[in-house]
C-alpha cells in the first residue's frame, strides 16, 4: 500500500486526535476482512463456519476471500460480496420503514446497498434503483436481476432527470460519490488521487446531489445519507446543512455499544454512524438518517412515529440548473468482486464528467431518455401485431399480483400496484430493467428469459429440470456448449446448480444451446484450482464438492454437483 497522504493524516489528527489518528492510519495498513450477505429471498442458508455481522440479519465475516468467480451460487443470486459496514443500512431501513413504500437509490452501482435493503423493505414495497454512468448502470441490473426480486425498477440517468417525480418516494437513500478516504485499503489509486481540493469539490457536490433530489420526497420522508470517507466536511458538515438549509430532522438509529460504533466527531449533538477500521470490522462508512419536516400533521405515515406525508404531486425544479453530477468520485463500499476493471471503472475524481443543463436537452432530444436503449429492458418501439403470451403467465408464482404487457419483442410482469407509476416513469427516465422479463419473440417460439429464471417468484415446475455437476455448471456460466444426459426432454430447460436456478438452455438432444447472457459470462479461461478452498461453494459441506487434478481439463471437476 502507498503511503497515507500527509494532508489526509494531518486532516484526520485534527478531527480524531493524535491517538485515534494514529490507530486509524495502523488499521488502514491491514488487511481487510471479507464479508457476505446471504439472500433471504432465495432461502440462502447461513455458510458453515462463519460469524455473523452484529448489526444485520444475513451478513456473515469469512475466515478468507475465496474465488468467488468458481462459485456457480455467487453467479445464481445466492449470496452478495458486500462489505460489512456497508449493511448497517439495513438497520436504518427496518427502524423507520414498516409499511410498503416507494424508495429510490440515487447512487446505487454496483448493487450492494441496492440488494441489501430489497431485502429488509417490507413486502410490497418498490425500489427504484439508479445509476448516472452507462457502464456501471449495466452491473447494477446485472446484479439485481440476480438478485432476483421482481418489486424492482433499474434505471440509468442524471438524477436531475427525476425532477418531474415531485414527492413521490417514500426513502431515497443517497451513497452519494465522495473522496473515498474509507477505501485506501481496498484500492491504492483511491490514496494517490486524494487532495484536499477533491474534498472540497466533492462536499459541494453533495450538497448539490441532495438539494437536487430533495423536492422527489415526501413530506415526513426519510433520506439516508452515506458515505465511503473521514473527514467531517462530507460528514457531520453536511448533515449539519442539510438540516438547518432544507429543513430536516436528524433521526437516531439503534445500535448496541460492542458494535463499536462511532459517533458525531464534531461535538455537536445530531446522532451520526461512523464506522472506523481500527472500531470496527470493515472499511468507512458514515451514515446519517434525515426526515424530511411535514407541512403539517395530519394524514397517516408510513413511518414509525410519523403521522403525515403528501399523497399528491403535481411538478418539481431541479434544485440547480446547472452543473449537477459527476460520472465519476470515488466507489461505494460496495464490492465489485471478480469485474473486470474496464466494467466497473472505479468512480474517481480524475475521471469527472459535469453533466449540464445543455447536455441533458441534448441527450432528450437524441432519445436518450425516452427512446434510448437499455440491454435488460428497452428495445425501442413496440412491434404491431405481436400479442402477449398468456402461456407464459403460468411461469411465475402468484400471476394475479402483476400486469402483463408487451415491450417490443419481450413479455413483461410488472407489478400490478406499481404499473401506473412504471408507465410514467417510462416518459422520462431510461429504464435498464422492471419487473420480470418472461420470455422473447425468437420467430415464433417464445424463449423463456434469464431474468425469469433468478426471480424470486419462478414456477420452476414450469420448465424440465436437470441438475449440473461443478463443471458443467462452470461451463454452462463460460457460456460453453453442454451435454445432457439422454434422459433431460428436448426443448428449454432449466438448469440448476445444488437445485437453485442457474438458466436456461434449449436441449437439442444431441447438444444444448447455451442460453446465458453473452455479456455476463465468466470470462476466465482457467480455473485457478490452488485458489479453490475447500469447499468451493461456501454454503456446502466440505465434503460435497471434490475438485480433482486440472490437468484433466476445465471440465475436471466431480463430485455430487
Amino acid at each position: 500500500m502507498p503511503n497515507l497522504p500527509s494532508e489526509f493524516i494531518e486532516q484526520t489528527r485534527q478531527l480524531m486526535g493524535e491517538a485515534e489518528c494514529n490507530a486509524l492510519c495502523r488499521a488502514l495498513q491491514a488487511d481487510e476482512p471479507v464479508s457476505i450477505r446471504t439472500n433471504t429471498g432465495k432461502n440462502a442458508p447461513a455458510p458453515p463456519q462463519a460469524h455473523p455481522v452484529p448489526w444485520t440479519d444475513n451478513g456473515f465475516y469469512l475466515n478468507r476471500r475465496p474465488a468467488f468467480t468458481f462459485d456457480p451460487l455467487f453467479h445464481a443470486g445466492f449470496y452478495y460480496v458486500q462489505e460489512a459496514a456497508s449493511m448497517f443500512i439495513a438497520q436504518a431501513v427496518r427502524r423507520y420503514v414498516n409499511r410498503p413504500v416507494v424508495m429510490l437509490d440515487l447512487c446505487a452501482a454496483p448493487g450492494g446497498k441496492s440488494t441489501l435493503v430489497r431485502n429488509c423493505l417490507p413486502q410490497g414495497s418498490l425500489l427504484v434503483a439508479n445509476e448516472v454512468m452507462r457502464a456501471r448502470s449495466q452491473v447494477l441490473a446485472e446484479n439485481l436481476i440476480k438478485w432476483g426480486n421482481p418489486e424492482v425498477i433499474v434505471t440509468n440517468n442524471d438524477p436531475a432527470d427525476f425532477s418531474r417525480l415531485e414527492e413521490r418516494f417514500d426513502v431515497i437513500l443517497t451513497d452519494v460519490p465522495c473522496s473515498g478516504e474509507g477505501m485506501f485499503r481496498k484500492d491504492d489509486r483511491a490514496i494517490s488521487e486524494w487532495s484536499p481540493e477533491g474534498v472540497e469539490l466533492c462536499w459541494k457536490r453533495q450538497r448539490r446531489i441532495v438539494a437536487d433530489i430533495w423536492p422527489c420526497l415526501k413530506q415526513g420522508g426519510i433520506l439516508i445519507y452515506s458515505t465511503c470517507t473521514f473527514n467531517r466536511e462530507e460528514n457531520e458538515d453536511n448533515v449539519a446543512w442539510i438540516a438547518s438549509t432544507l429543513g430536516a430532522e436528524v433521526l437516531p438509529v439503534d445500535t448496541e455499544t460492542e458494535w463499536g460504533i462511532t459517533g458525531n466527531l464534531t461535538g455537536e449533538d445530531f446522532p451520526v454512524y461512523r464506522f472506523l477500521p481500527h472500531h470496527t470490522s470493515g472499511e468507512g462508512l458514515f451514515v446519517a438518517v434525515l426526515r424530511k419536516k411535514p407541512d403539517s400533521e395530519a394524514g397517516n405515515s408510513c413511518f414509525t412515529g410519523e403521522n403525515t406525508r403528501r399523497e399528491e404531486a403535481d411538478g418539481c425544479h431541479a434544485g440547480n440548473g446547472g452543473e449537477w453530477f459527476a460520472d465519476g468520485i470515488s466507489p461505494s463500499g460496495d464490492s465489485e468482486e471478480e469485474k473486470p476493471a474496464s466494467v466497473y471503472s472505479r468512480r474517481t475524481i480524475a475521471e469527472t464528467v459535469y453533466t449540464d443543463a445543455a447536455e441533458r436537452r441534448g441527450r432528450k432530444a437524441e432519445g436518450f431518455r425516452k427512446g434510448g436503449k437499455g440491454k435488460a429492458m428497452q428495445k425501442g418501439s413496440k412491434v404491431s401485431g405481436v400479442s402477449f403470451p398468456k402461456e407464459t403467465e403460468a411461469w411465475i408464482q402468484h400471476a394475479g399480483n402483476f400486469s402483463f404487457r408487451m415491450e417490443d419483442t419481450l413479455a413483461i410482469a410488472i407489478p400490478a400496484d406499481y404499473a401506473g407509476f412504471y408507465d410514467e416513469l417510462k416518459e422520462s427516465l431510461r429504464i435498464l430493467h422492471a419487473g420480470i422479463t418472461l420470455a422473447e419473440l425468437k420467430g415464433k417460439d417464445w424463449m423463456p428469459s434469464h431474468t425469469l429464471a433468478m426471480s424470486t417468484v419462478l414456477c420452476k415446475d414450469a420448465f424440465p429440470q436437470t441438475d449440473l455437476t461443478l463443471a458443467q455448471a462452470l461451463s454452462y456460466l463460460r457460456r460453453e456448449a453442454i451435454i445432457l444426459d439422454s434422459s433431460v426432454p428436448k426443448g428449454y430447460v432449466l438448469v440448476t446448480y445444488r437445485h437453485v436456478p442457474l438458466g436456461f438452455v434449449k436441449n437439442l438432444g444431441n447438444r444444448a444451446n447455451n442460453l446465458y447472457p453473452q455479456e455476463w459470462r465468466i470470462r476466465s479461461t482457467k480455473i485457478c484450482w490452488s485458489r479453490l478452498p475447500a469447499p468451493l461453494v461456501l454454503l456446502l459441506a466440505p465434503t460435497r464438492c471434490q475438485i480433482l487434478h486440472p490437468h484433466k481439463g476445465s471440465g475436471a471437476s466431480t463430485g455430487s454437483g
